[in-house]
């Protein structure tokens, strides 16, 4: 999937549905990930289950680990939902 390809749709107030761009980048020297959805960095995600929360938090519903890492609409930078560098490093 190429770049600006990563997109998940939320209804707005008219009931319409809009596209938002999720951007998930490399891995950090923490082994964390930065998470962007609709411009905006939601947090730094350390595995699928983070992503899933920060995505309900932004409002779209039935998220869960399988989800995000099956959903062919999330842009991975830097490796795919298996790639979280050294989980050793996490902060406790």
């Amino acid at each position: 999937m190429g770049p600006g390809a990563g997109f998940l749709r939320r209804g707005d107030a008219d009931g319409m549905a809009s596209v938002m761009p999720v951007v998930v980048y490399p891995p950090d020297e923490d082994g964390g990930r930065r998470v962007r959805f609709d411009g905006e960095i939601l947090g730094r995600a350390y595995g699928l289950r983070d992503i899933a929360e920060f995505l309900r938090r932004a409002g779209i519903e039935d998220v869960d680990e399988s989800y995000v890492a099956e959903f062919g609409l999330i842009e991975w930078r830097g490796g795919g939902p298996e790639e979280w560098g050294d989980l050793n490093a996490r902060p406790s």
